[in-house]
């Protein structure tokens, strides 16, 4: 099973994708292997973000990973993988996202546009419009530790993403956080 391990960045992302490697779990940094493997195809200087080409990363994924009992694509760029079958998105809130994006010596502009993508969901509209909802799930880890979320994660898995209502989409709603200046 082909899990996308997605969310805003400063959610946490890798942290716990490191803690589910460190489990045993097979975790493909979407990063990494994008580089790597040439999958860039240009730089938005204006974003300062790169450019992946998501279908040949999607044929790599496919062909490399389909048919294993679990792996996890870690990035935030994951949920747009056709092959993902199920896909966690990591939700933050923007008071804590702000911090952590700080923490990460980002620009002011680079955090006030990633927290406006939270706000507004981009991440799991993005997602909508590719997968099934009954194969989306969202954890709100504002206030938990990467061991938290990695218990979260495990038993989501242990119950074969069965029963695990709190996660649906549509629970969390930071839309009031518009109204304040970031």
């Amino acid at each position: 099973m082909i899990i996308a391990l997605t969310g805003t960045p400063g959610t946490g992302k890798t942290s716990v994708a490191e803690a589910l490697q460190s489990k045993g779990f097979e975790v493909v940094d979407l990063n990494q292997v994008v580089r790597n493997k040439g999958f860039l195809v240009g730089r938005d200087n204006k974003r300062a973000s790169d450019i992946v080409d998501i279908e040949k990363f999607n044929k790599y994924i496919l062909d490399k990973y389909l048919g294993k009992d679990i792996v996890f694509i870690e990035g935030h760029l994951s949920h747009l993988l056709k092959s993902a079958e199920k896909i966690i998105i990591f939700r933050c809130h923007p008071d804590k996202l702000r911090k952590n994006l700080l923490k990460k010596g980002w620009s002011q502009e680079k955090i006030k546009e990633n927290i406006e993508a939270e706000i507004l969901d981009i991440i799991l509209c993005e997602t909508v419009e590719i997968h099934p909802k009954k194969n989306i799930f969202e954890i709100n880890v504002s206030d938990k530790s990467v061991e938290d979320i990695l218990a979260l994660i495990i038993q989501i898995i242990k119950n074969r993403f069965k029963n695990i209502e709190k996660y649906k989409i549509g629970k969390i709603d930071w839309s009031e956080e518009v109204l304040k200046d970031f």
